[in-house]
């Protein structure tokens, strides 16, 4: 019988709208506070306007690419039909560098959320489990794997609702200016990665586009709903947080959003041990949704030749990438036993951002290129709109190559890594 090479069309706008938000919600649960260890409450705030500025602008333009050229492989496939091959790879590159490694940082958090709950229970061994079931899950197909996306996204949502409704009384407007440190950009810059943390892989709804039922229209809805919930939760949760005057413990914690409740409530109540639960569905939501976007970012780049072909197989029933899927697990499962999770967290950081600026780029260049190209949606306020983006995104790269040089070498290196083994695979 002839092997299956189509990905089911099945997701609908809100679908897509738990997609976006679940690939990113754990961003609001664990890790955007590890931005008050090198800036004040202030500039944090200052970094998140900025960062959340970026992200709409880019969200906006990026919807565009996404409606145009409807692929899997997202950034990947723009790029590809921009830019050509090197520009495909470098792309392809950046992107799974941000799905693959974001995956493992995510399994940790989960792993000690759950050793808090249960304290018997290990932290490594809880994420070792959480990537191979999670992998599992999306072996069972698009439809089943999207409606448990939705559930848990839903439930990780009512929790990021229900704690700024419990601390909003507690919030006073002065906390935020009485860190007793002197307004400075550095601080602003600094910051960046974890303020990036509240959206990163947010992007990866367009590695669905070729399962949605109608792309020209979804997509746009679904995507446009999911920045607008994003925006408000990471600009609610910062505010509101920063204005409890705890920011220097809450920088050194792993499960911040709990602890701030614990601090308002002054005891550890049912309430607050019930929260960490609502961690739990929003690591939960981001987990699977990262393992569905890289599957289908190597599947993609497995299609078109840039990795081995067996990679790009699909299940006769499901149409599911298993060995995409199973691939990524494996890889996922060594950076856990690493135990560098605030590291893997900055070069995923890294590789988005250098995704976003080849994503304006190529927009910039398809524009040019093919001027009729179908373009069912087309970005606001153009160009100002993907000028802006492409801007915040260089100024990002930036301050993050700055503030983790040696990091950045990594990335690079591995860069280099992968086109010499590109170059001599299509020597052989």
């Amino acid at each position: 019988m002839e092997e299956q090479h189509t990905l089911k069309k099945t997701l609908k706008p809100i679908h897509l709208w738990a997609i976006a938000v679940g690939l990113v919600i754990s961003g609001d649960y664990f890790g955007w506070s590890y931005g008050y260890k090198v800036a004040s409450p202030l500039e944090f705030l200052v970094s998140t306007v900025l960062i959340s500025f970026f992200y709409l602008s880019f969200a906006f333009s990026f919807t565009e690419l996404s409606t145009a050229i409807p692929k899997a492989g997202g950034p990947f496939a723009y790029a590809l039909k921009a830019l050509g091959k090197a520009g495909g790879f470098l792309a392809g590159f950046a992107t799974l560098v941000e799905f693959l490694l974001a995956p493992p940082a995510i399994a940790s958090a989960l792993g000690a959320y759950l050793h808090f709950l249960f304290p018997e229970v290990p932290p490594t061994a809880a994420a070792i489990a959480a990537i191979v079931i999670f992998t599992l899950v999306n072996l069972i197909g698009i439809e089943q794997t999207a409606r448990f996306e939705l559930f848990v996204t839903v439930v990780a949502s009512l929790g990021i609702v229900f704690y700024l409704w419990q601390i909003a009384p507690y919030f006073q407007f002065e906390k935020i200016w009485e860190s007793g440190k002197p307004f400075h950009w550095e601080g602003v810059f600094a910051a960046i990665p974890f303020a990036i943390w509240f959206y990163l892989a947010l992007e990866g709804v367009a590695m669905a586009a070729e399962e949605t039922a109608n792309p020209t229209k979804d997509i746009p809805l679904g995507y446009g709903l999911g920045i607008g919930t994003l925006v408000l939760f990471a600009l609610g949760i910062v505010i509101l947080t920063s204005g409890l005057g705890i920011t220097e413990q809450l920088a050194q914690s792993d499960n911040p959003l709990p602890q701030a409740l614990l601090f308002a409530k002054g005891e550890q109540t049912f309430l607050v041990n019930a929260f960490a639960f609502f961690g739990l569905f929003g690591i939960m939501a981001s987990l699977l949704g990262i393992i569905l976007g890289y599957s289908r970012q190597i599947y993609a780049l497995s299609r078109e030749g840039f990795l081995p072909k067996f990679l790009s197989k699909l299940t006769q029933n499901t149409q599911t990438p298993a060995n995409a899927s199973i691939a990524g697990g494996i890889f996922g499962i060594i950076c856990v036993l690493s135990g560098k999770t605030d590291e893997l967290i900055t070069l995923s950081v890294l590789g988005a951002i250098v995704m976003y600026i080849v994503s304006m780029v190529s927009l910039f260049v398809l524009r040019k290129k093919f001027p009729d190209l179908k373009r069912p949606y087309q970005t606001p306020f153009y160009p100002f709109f993907p000028a802006m983006a492409l801007i915040l995104g260089v100024v990002c790269l930036l301050s993050v190559v700055y503030y983790h040089l040696a990091l950045a070498g990594i990335f690079l290196a591995a860069l280099l890594l992968s086109v010499c083994l590109t170059v001599f695979k299509s020597k052989s």
